[in-house]
């Protein structure tokens, strides 16, 4: 996350990232051209990757962190016949005790092999990654040549679907979960087929609800006349959840960090903007708890709660001027 003097803008912006960018790079070009004081992203794309990043200005940031977690899907570009060190393009070959590079398996191979990297799977890391060892980031000891030991991480692969393949170049899209490196996933379909693959292209296309038929271009963003005007608001992160009303006084109680007791158990009654507003009353029978976003009398958002034992416990609040 990043701050600097500028406007306060809040919201979301989904931007569909370049090639040749970093994440932290992109985000700064687009807080440079909303002139924003505060941006964050919610999750990290490789340089050479290009598609969709949510990032997040202003009070959007402080609900930013359950976007980590989201489920991902990416249109994802293979060459076969070549493994590299890092997954990708941008590595040197390597080679694997028994790889065949001139092998070409036809799709009902493909799909077997894909098939069997769907559902719950152990990965191990690559060492051209983020993660950090002893304070530093594993790509620095890739740099040096340094191989160290990762432990497997278990992610999911919701579905491949194999949409072409031609001689050495396969296109696939990939559901997964947080986590999945696609390069290590590229790497596991060539040594199942025998003959080595590597990442050529990545394209993330969609996460946690959002896609890129909303999202916008730096080209784009710096050609609008109010750039600010491309923005979500807060709430876009938060769709999933119910709302819960507040009356005005419950309100502001609730924007002071005081907890709300519920008039009914929670979960019942209609989890719209439009549904009724509780009232004060004695709490009711503990029930599971369930986070949601609250809403004053007039609509407007407040934050993030948590529906537990009657009670409308607070969870991040939003400050009290108004949200873009």
């Amino acid at each position: 996350m990043a701050s600097r003097r500028g406007c306060a803008l809040d919201g979301v912006l989904l931007l569909d990232k370049p090639e040749g960018l970093s994440s932290n790079h992109a985000l700064q070009r687009a807080r440079r051209i909303l002139d924003a004081r505060k941006a964050g992203h919610t999750g990290t794309l490789d340089p050479f990757a290009t598609g969709l990043m949510v990032l997040c200005f202003g009070e959007a940031t402080k609900f930013s962190g359950d976007m980590f977690h989201a489920d991902k899907t990416y249109l994802a570009e293979l060459k076969l016949g070549e493994e590299t060190d890092s997954g990708d393009r941008t590595g040197l070959p390597v080679a694997f005790e028994g790889q065949d590079p001139s092998r070409r398996p036809d799709a009902a191979q493909l799909r077997d092999v894909l098939s069997r990297l769907t559902g719950s799977i152990a990965q191990v890391p690559p060492m051209y990654s983020a993660l950090k060892r002893d304070g530093r980031p594993l790509y620095e000891y890739a740099r040096q040549g340094i191989e160290l030991e990762r432990e497997p991480r278990q992610v999911t692969i919701y579905g491949i679907r194999l949409l072409e393949a031609d001689g050495d170049r396969v296109r696939l899209e990939v559901d997964c979960s947080k986590g999945t490196y696609i390069r290590t996933l590229a790497q596991d379909i060539g040594r199942a087929l025998g003959c080595g693959a590597h990442l050529t292209a990545l394209r993330r296309s969609r996460t946690a609800g959002f896609g890129l038929a909303d999202a916008v271009t730096l080209e784009r963003l710096e050609a609008m006349p109010e750039p600010a005007a491309a923005l979500l608001p807060v709430e876009a992160l938060l769709a999933p959840l119910a709302v819960q009303r507040l009356d005005q006084a419950q309100a502001a109680r609730f924007v002071q960090g005081q907890k709300i007791g519920l008039a009914r158990p929670a979960g019942s009654g209609p989890a719209a903007a439009g549904g009724p507003a509780v009232s004060m009353a004695t709490p009711q029978a503990a029930a599971p708890a369930e986070r949601v976003r609250v809403h004053g009398a007039d609509g407007s958002f407040l934050g993030t709660a948590r529906r537990e034992g009657g009670r409308l416990v607070p969870d991040r609040l939003i400050s009290l001027k108004e949200t873009t």
